[in-house]
């Protein structure tokens, strides 16, 4: 006999478009979410205009209540949490620390959606780090959450393929998607009792960091491999960026080049391919740009970029 969802009480809490995706899913199955928590709200651009994170905007369209504490360790936010008397809480890329008071409130503990094949790949970017490591595979983890980051036991476990192509973007996307259908089933048997946690093997561990804009700088030193899928996984946050003429250059696609080049060519140096593609010298053989942004312009095409650029050949980037 399948559970009564609206007996089950819910705080969710993420902030990003990640968290947003599975948030949506649980509204669209019915779950019964109490109150959404997610991370203050940001003033962006030059004119400073507040900004709504994914997971508020899906909070209010649902007439969700939101609260946006700036830490969950105040005595006053725990009995905030408290109040609304959860049964579990699902947390989702939300960015903060969940004190262990707060991880005791509730029957049923706290399941945490994360978006890597735990151990493997803790913290607060996994999705860039597989594209980076050039991993063939990746995945969603459900994990019942204990005081340490992505350290409690695996409730359950769901594999994908990284493609050829994959960016950060469309790997985002995908596990987003996943993610929510491994909660939505997870929920139900955890709730009915089928599920018994399986512990992690932490000495496989692996960590990734949080990314700043500085994290995208490429080092031309590095081989085309090496460059190529930071280009891919850093896209479209920090991307991947070099300094052409005083300004930023953002290399938005890039493929691996095969053949031989000159010596001379140093790396960082720009230079045309036998069909006159654009490419630039690496530690190891080059790259072809296909698509890139100065700073301050759109994004263009190479062939584009050429006609209104063209002194940009020879130039060695920084």
């Amino acid at each position: 006999m399948a559970i009564k969802k609206q007996n089950y009480n819910l705080v969710f809490m993420g902030t990003p478009d990640f968290a947003a995706e599975i948030l949506s899913n649980l509204l669209t199955n019915k779950w019964n979410v109490k109150a959404v928590f997610c991370q203050p709200d940001k003033k962006v651009g030059r004119k400073q205009k507040i900004v709504f994170s994914p997971t508020k905007k899906e909070a209010i369209k649902h007439n969700i209540p939101v609260h946006q504490p700036e830490t969950l360790k105040d005595k006053i936010v725990i009995e905030e949490i408290k109040s609304l008397k959860p049964d579990l809480i699902v947390v989702a890329a939300y960015g903060q620390i969940i004190p262990k008071e707060t991880l005791e409130i509730q029957k049923y503990g706290s399941i945490n959606v994360h978006a890597s094949l735990l151990p493997k790949y803790r913290g607060a970017s996994p999705i860039q780090a597989v594209i980076l490591e050039g991993e063939k595979e990746t995945g969603i983890t459900a994990m019942l959450m204990d005081e340490k980051m992505d350290h409690g036991p695996i409730l359950a476990q769901k594999k994908i393929k990284i493609y050829n192509n994959e960016t950060g973007e469309s790997l985002h996307d995908r596990l987003a998607k996943l993610g929510a259908k491994v909660l939505s089933e997870t929920l139900s048997k955890w709730f009915e009792g089928k599920i018994k946690p399986k512990l992690q093997n932490h000495s496989q561990a692996t960590y990734t960091k949080i990314l700043k804009r500085e994290d995208g700088k490429i080092d031309w030193k590095k081989s085309q491999e090496e460059i190529e899928r930071q280009i891919r996984a850093f896209w479209p946050w920090p991307s991947s960026w070099t300094i052409w003429d005083k300004r930023r250059l953002k290399i938005i696609r890039a493929k691996v080049g095969t053949k031989k080049i000159e010596k001379k060519y140093k790396p960082g140096r720009v230079f045309l391919t036998q069909n006159k593609g654009l490419a630039v010298a690496c530690g190891k053989k080059y790259l072809i740009i296909e698509k890139l942004q100065l700073e301050g312009k759109k994004k263009m095409s190479a062939k584009e970029f050429l006609r209104g650029y063209s002194k940009i050949v020879g130039a060695i980037l920084k």
